[in-house]
């Protein structure tokens, strides 16, 4: 099963601890606040489905206002 990778956009304070830990998927965007690349606006968050977590554990973990998480199986991680 995928892993779902979510961004609570809204929450983030550009930081740029993902863009620092996992450049692959996250990027920081022309507000100051960090995107993650390709993904999908869903009611107020972006999604992304990977076959694996990849370096998007270290992103969430990493990021002080705790606005990504991460979902495998139907079940959150982070």
């Amino acid at each position: 099963m995928a892993v779902r990778i979510v961004h609570d956009r809204k929450l983030c304070i550009g930081c740029g601890a993902c863009v620092a830990v996992c450049p692959d998927f996250w990027e920081m965007d022309n507000d100051g606040k960090s995107r993650l690349k390709g993904g999908k606006e869903s009611k107020g968050s972006f999604l992304l489905e990977l076959p694996d977590k990849k370096c998007n554990i270290s992103a969430a973990q990493s990021c002080p206002v705790n606005c990504i998480h991460i979902e495998e199986n139907g079940k959150k991680l982070i």
